[in-house]
C-alpha cells in the first residue's frame, strides 16, 4: 500500500460548459481559486459532480490537463477521477494523471457489466494502478450509483496484498458499521474519505478525518465550522450548521440538484455553466426562487 493521507475538505468539483454544453475550461482557474480562497486544499475532479459519464475520453483528457495547468506551482492538490465502464479508458485517463504530476487517482468500478466479487473488483483495480504505478490510489465507494454493494474491508484486505498504490477509499455508503470497519483495517493504514456531505457531523464522530464532497464548492465555511466546532466539542454548533447543510441539500435536490448547484456557484461568482443531459437545468423563474430560498434561509450569511 501507498501512505497518502487526505485530511480536511476535498472539493468534487464541477465540470465546465458553455451553454451549448461544450467544455469551458477557461472557468478552470477561476474554480481553483474559488476553492483556494475558502479554504480548500484539494480538488477531486471528474468524478460523480463532474459529470463524468457524460464527458469523452478526449474531454475527461482536456479537463485533466486544464486543471493540473491552472494548480501548476499552487498549493491546491489534484484528485484525478479515472473511472468509467471501459478499463482501457480508465487506464489511458490514470497514466495520463500520473504523467502530469497529479497527486492521486480515484475510479469507481465498472457498472454497466459489473464486478460480482471482491477479487473481481481487485482485478479491475490492477488494471488501474498499474498504468500510474506511482500514485496513490482510492477506490470510489458509491453504491447508490453503480448499483455495486461489496465488502469494501474485504477490498482493503484483498487490495492490501495485489494493489501496491492502494491508499484508500472514498466512502460515499450509507454503511457507519463498514465505514469503522475500513477506517481500523491494518491497524488504521489506510485513509477513508467520508463522502456524504449532509452527515458530516456523523463521519466526525465515527473517526473521519477527510471528507469528499461536492457542496464543498460552495458552502466549505458551513463545513469548516462544524469539523472546528467538532473538534472543541461544541456539539450544539456542529448540530447547528450540520441542519444548514441538511436544509441546503434538500432545497438543491427538490428542483434537480446538479442544475441547482451549479447555478448557487454562479450566484457566488463561478460560473460554471449549465449541467448536461440527461440532467435538466433550472428556467430563469426556477433560478430567481431558488435564489430566494436561498436568501430566505440565510444561506449568505452562513458563507460570512
Amino acid at each position: 500500500m501507498l501512505s497518502h493521507r487526505i485530511t480536511g475538505l476535498v472539493s468534487a468539483t464541477h465540470t465546465p460548459f458553455h451553454e451549448d454544453g461544450s467544455l469551458n475550461l477557461t472557468v478552470v482557474e477561476k474554480q481553483a481559486a474559488h476553492l483556494q480562497e475558502t479554504g480548500i486544499a484539494a480538488a477531486f475532479i471528474g468524478g460523480t459532480t463532474g459529470e463524468s459519464h457524460s464527458l469523452s475520453l478526449a474531454e475527461r483528457q482536456a479537463l485533466t490537463q486544464r486543471w493540473m495547468e491552472v494548480t501548476e506551482g499552487s498549493q491546491l492538490k489534484v484528485v484525478v477521477h479515472v473511472g468509467a465502464n471501459c478499463l482501457g479508458d480508465v487506464a489511458a485517463l490514470a497514466s495520463q494523471a500520473q504523467a502530469l504530476g497529479a497527486d492521486a487517482i480515484s475510479a469507481l468500478a465498472p457498472s454497466y457489466f459489473k464486478p460480482r466479487s471482491v477479487t473481481s473488483l481487485v482485478d479491475c483495480c490492477a488494471q488501474i494502478t498499474a498504468a500510474a504505478p506511482e500514485l496513490p490510489f482510492f477506490l470510489y465507494d458509491i453504491p447508490s450509483f453503480t448499483g455495486i454493494s461489496l465488502s469494501m474491508p474485504e477490498f482493503l484486505t484483498q487490495g492490501a496484498e495485489r494493489l501496491p498504490t492502494l491508499a484508500g477509499i472514498k466512502f460515499t455508503n450509507p454503511d457507519g458499521m463498514m465505514f469503522q470497519q475500513c477506517l481500523y483495517h491494518s491497524e488504521g493504514a489506510f485513509s477513508i474519505l467520508w463522502g456524504t456531505d449532509e452527515c458530516l457531523i456523523a463521519g466526525l464522530a465515527l473517526g473521519a478525518t477527510g471528507a469528499v464532497g461536492s457542496t464543498y464548492n460552495f458552502a466549505a465555511p458551513i463545513y469548516q465550522r462544524i469539523i472546528r466546532a467538532f473538534e472543541r466539542h461544541d456539539f450544539e454548533a456542529a448540530r447547528l450548521d450540520q441542519k444548514r447543510s441538511v436544509d441546503l441539500v434538500a432545497r438543491l435536490a427538490s428542483v434537480g440538484y446538479m442544475a441547482a448547484a451549479k447555478s448557487v456557484m454562479k450566484m457566488l461568482g463561478v460560473d460554471v455553466g449549465p449541467a448536461r443531459l440527461p440532467h435538466a437545468n433550472l428556467d430563469a423563474a426556477q433560478e430567481k426562487a431558488l435564489r430566494a430560498d436561498l436568501e430566505q434561509m440565510g444561506f449568505f450569511d452562513w458563507l460570512k
